[in-house]
């Protein structure tokens, strides 16, 4: 029996982001009272997943920063400017992962560096997924997965705030990040 023959076969598969059915969704602390929720819906990028070896499996993605909505677009405005995203200097936040490892409780640790506002720092998100692939209406083969990760915005030169005269601040620190992702397996 030769060596190729007894060893396991690998399988990889590469999978596109299906921009018009995942988001990028955040929520932050405003005025220490109340969660504003707010979305990127410009998600692209493409996955590499090894089911035999999931730790060499990789995932890249990129969002475009003027896509922000967080349903008033004076808010908006002033979030694509130089106090916060700086859209025309840094039009997007990416991710490139260079660890991936599976929990004990069946969830994946995706690792890599986050870029945003033209920072980058290693951050860690917990994944759940792939969900079993299914063919859609079109013949496509689609998975999903739900990625989550919190961030302190000022470790990426999102310092902008104001303090308030009860105390505390205008914006929280904490950025609660979750992506929902729906990928289509390449051809």
């Amino acid at each position: 029996m030769s060596a190729a023959a007894a060893s396991p076969a690998t399988t990889s598969t590469t999978w596109n982001i299906d921009p018009v059915h995942s988001v990028a969704e955040f929520r932050v602390k405003h005025m220490m009272i109340a969660n504003v929720r707010g979305r990127f819906t410009g998600v692209s990028g493409k996955l590499t997943y090894h089911s035999t070896d999931v730790a060499k499996s990789r995932v890249e993605a990129s969002i475009d920063a003027a896509t922000i909505d967080t349903r008033d677009p004076q808010r908006d405005t002033h979030l694509k400017g130089p106090d916060f995203f700086d859209v025309e200097k840094f039009p997007s936040l990416t991710f490139s992962s260079s660890r991936v490892t599976r929990r004990a409780n069946g969830a994946l640790l995706v690792t890599g560096p986050l870029s945003i506002h033209g920072v980058t720092r290693e951050v860690e998100f917990t994944v759940e997924g792939p969900t079993p692939p299914v063919k859609d209406p079109w013949g496509n083969t689609r998975v999903g997965v739900t990625a989550s990760t919190t961030i302190d915005r000022r470790e990426f030169g999102l310092t902008f705030n104001a303090p308030l005269e009860a105390g505390g601040v205008l914006v929280g620190e904490e950025v609660h990040i979750t992506l929902e992702l729906e990928f289509v397996q390449a051809a």
